[in-house]
């Protein structure tokens, strides 16, 4: 989604993807971690709008990476996304699991775990 997009009524729902690689020393890590979230990392996704939210495991060529798609009905995405980046359990989450990920080279150039994907097909 554009920026353009961030002051969307909250009766909308914008939905995001985006992958990640996965370490795959770290594979097992990772795994575990979600297997079990702490339950403030579960509160802030929701105090800040995301729904649906879910991250898949797929092998591509030998090499693990990770997907994740949400749904956003907030009216503010970047304040969100600045309350979630500035919540200390999620800090704490983050330095648990950025280890465990192999960013794509585009994310990685700015300094960024996950590249957002661009959405080529909806049906309701």
């Amino acid at each position: 989604m554009s920026a353009s997009d961030a002051s969307a009524p909250p009766s909308s729902v914008r939905r995001f993807a985006s992958v990640t690689g996965l370490k795959p020393e770290m594979a097992a890590r990772y795994e575990a971690l979600h297997a079990d979230p702490w339950p403030g990392v579960r509160q802030i996704i929701s105090a800040c709008h995301f729904h649906n939210y879910s991250i898949h495991l797929q092998e591509i060529s030998g090499k693990p990476y990770l997907f994740a798609y949400f749904e956003y009905t907030g009216r503010d995405f970047e304040a969100d996304m600045a309350r979630m980046a500035a919540d200390p359990e999620i800090r704490r989450w983050w330095a648990e699991t950025d280890p465990c990920q192999e960013p794509l080279p585009e994310a990685a150039a700015l300094g960024k775990i996950w590249t957002n994907a661009r959405e080529v097909f909806y049906q309701a």
